[in-house]
Formats: structure tokens, C-alpha cells, sequence
């Protein structure tokens, strides 16, 4: 007879808000780029946005709840083999699973990589990202290259195949994966130690944020200094 569901916050406040802010902002950068013209002038916005999310996220995954760090999620290559084949450790059901973590960083560096090569971008008529200053016009084109081609559709991709993952473990697995990213808590057959998410923690998380936007405002500036030159 199995234990009665153990309800665990898995998913502190601050994580939540991230995964949905973020969802939303790449909705937003796609959009208007393909757009363009002056709607051009929100993707940088979304831009500098999405870097000040990544950095939170970074660091975050140092000193946040504890499924969301990224210790909680590094797999050894031992434990995905049994995890896809079909051995699961008692774990891997409670925070990502090891092909999520794989999910995760992978989308974590696709973005990291689209957000840089936005900064280094220029499309020779009227927008360029603030760090092409920097760098040599050969730099310029490679980033700008693989900014719209490459890097825009590894993104979508990768977003694409996470959605399809979703959709597979709550329709055929009947896994529910989206309410507990919107509630925090997990339906857990055995108990699990829970991500700490109280208030002293949630202060801590608006510090790195604004840290975070920042940071970010700080390399979107770049680009007025450099046009008072």
C-alpha cells in the first residue's frame, strides 16, 4: 500500500517567477525581431531583460532553494543511463530529472550565448548592442551572424523540444509538471527535504535581482557613452 502524497514546496518563489518572466520575455524577443522596425527598440529592452534574468539565475543557482541549485541537478553520466533506462534513482522525480537538467542547461546556455551575441551585434542601419565598441568588425559580423541565424533557431529549437518533453510527461506519463512551477509544491510519494522559501530568502533573491538589472542597465549605458564620443 503506498504512502499517503507528501506535499513539498519544491519550487521557492523566486525560481517560479523567474521560469514564467523568462517564458514571457523570449515570447517577446521573438516577436519583435521578427517584427522589426521600431518594435526593434523592445527587443533591446528584452534583451537587457533577459541578461539580468540570466545573471540572477547564476547565482542563484548557488545560493537559492535547494532544487534549484544547480548542485541539486548535475547528473554523473552513470545516473542518466539508468535514469533512460528506466532505473531512476529515488531522487530524480523530486526536482529536474536528469534528461530535465540536460533541458535546462542546455536552454541556460543557448540564451546565455543569444543574449552575448545580441550585445555584439550591429545591423549597419540604425541598431547595434552596446559592447560592439569592443571588439573588432570581424567579431561584429561573427556575433551578428549568429545572432539571427544560428543562435535564433538553436533557441527555438530547444524551446520547442522542452515544450514537447512537457507535453509528454503530462500526457503519457500523467506527471504534473506545470502546477507545481506555478504553486511551488510537489505530490510526493516519499518525503523529500524541501527548498527553503521564506521571507529572509525571497528578500535575498530581490538583492541579487536588483543587482542583477543592474548590472544589466549598467552594459545597456555602454552604448550611450559610446555614441557621445
Amino acid at each position: 500500500m503506498k504512502n499517503a502524497p507528501h506535499t513539498v514546496r519544491i519550487w521557492d518563489l523566486p525560481t517560479r517567477l523567474f521560469h514564467w518572466v523568462l517564458a514571457a520575455s523570449v515570447v517577446g524577443l521573438v516577436v519583435t525581431a521578427k517584427l522589426g522596425g521600431n518594435a526593434m527598440e523592445w527587443h533591446f529592452r528584452l534583451g537587457h531583460l533577459v541578461l539580468a534574468l540570466l545573471v540572477f539565475r547564476i547565482v542563484w543557482g548557488l545560493i537559492g532553494g535547494r532544487w534549484s541549485r544547480f548542485a541539486a541537478f548535475v547528473y554523473s553520466p552513470g545516473r542518466l543511463l539508468r535514469y533512460l533506462r528506466g532505473t531512476p534513482h529515488a531522487e530524480d522525480g523530486v526536482g529536474h530529472s536528469p534528461l530535465g537538467a540536460l533541458s535546462v542547461f542546455a536552454l541556460l546556455a543557448a540564451l546565455v550565448a543569444q543574449v552575448a551575441t545580441g550585445l555584439l551585434s550591429d545591423d549597419e542601419i540604425a541598431f547595434a548592442g552596446p559592447l560592439t565598441r569592443f571588439v573588432s568588425n570581424a567579431v561584429v559580423g561573427q556575433a551578428t551572424g549568429y545572432h539571427k541565424e544560428i543562435g535564433q533557431y538553436l533557441v527555438l529549437g530547444l524551446l520547442g523540444l522542452h515544450i514537447a518533453a512537457i507535453l509528454f510527461y503530462v500526457v503519457v506519463r500523467r506527471q504534473r509538471l506545470v502546477r507545481p512551477m506555478l504553486s511551488g509544491d510537489k505530490h510526493l510519494e516519499a518525503p523529500a527535504a524541501p527548498s527553503r522559501d521564506d521571507a529572509a530568502m525571497r528578500v535575498v533573491a530581490l538583492v541579487v535581482l536588483l543587482l542583477s538589472l543592474a548590472l544589466a542597465w549598467w552594459v545597456s549605458s555602454l552604448a550611450a557613452v559610446a555614441a557621445s564620443f
